[in-house]
């Protein structure tokens, strides 16, 4: 099985529309996203093409391919036009995986929930793409649709056979994540 997962979307409809594009050519089953879809927050600047309505119109309409988890951004008011769930945290059970997805700005990497030994955190929140070992479990972070931070591209996930791959959204290569929540 293959999902994309991807996070902090912020508004913008032009790497929404990237997103989904890319979506359709990895020929991912499942969306899962990690967060603050459709406000900017009070300490990002404007998205590129900041249109919160296009974003809900495109978004629902792969509303049955979405898993989603709320974020700091996300309020009780999007889930009024959002189609699909918005959850504090998912528990996932992917490829053989146990996965907690969940925002980060509740859980994180420094202060996790409970996890089984070998389980793996999944968050976005921090706006950068991280691959780290930590005690026991292992913490992923899909990076920043819209918003990367310290020169990180926009990027999105890919879990496949149990392996994960950060893909940059612009030019679709595959890159190497940080090692280092920083």
């Amino acid at each position: 099985m293959k999902w994309m997962i991807a996070s902090d979307l912020h508004g913008s409809a032009a790497w929404c529309r990237r997103m989904l594009e890319a979506f359709e050519k990895e020929g991912a089953e499942r969306l899962v996203l990690l967060g603050d879809l459709l406000y900017h927050g009070p300490r990002n600047p404007l998205p590129e093409d900041y249109d919160t309505f296009a974003v809900t119109a495109m978004l629902n309409g792969k509303k049955e391919q979405i898993l989603c988890v709320r974020g700091n951004c996300d309020a009780e008011v999007d889930q009024m036009v959002l189609e699909f769930p918005l959850s504090d945290f998912a528990s996932l059970d992917l490829d053989g995986l146990t996965i907690c997805a969940t925002h980060g700005h509740l859980y994180g990497p420094d202060n996790p929930p409970p996890l089984r030994k070998g389980g793996i955190l999944l968050c976005g929140h921090f706006h950068q793409p991280v691959c780290q070992d930590k005690n026991g479990f292992t913490y992923w972070n899909p990076g920043s649709l819209s918003l990367p931070k310290d020169g990180t591209p926009h990027s999105y996930m890919l879990v496949e056979d149990g392996r994960p791959s950060w893909r940059n959204l612009s030019t679709g290569e595959t890159f190497t994540p940080l090692s280092a929540h920083t």
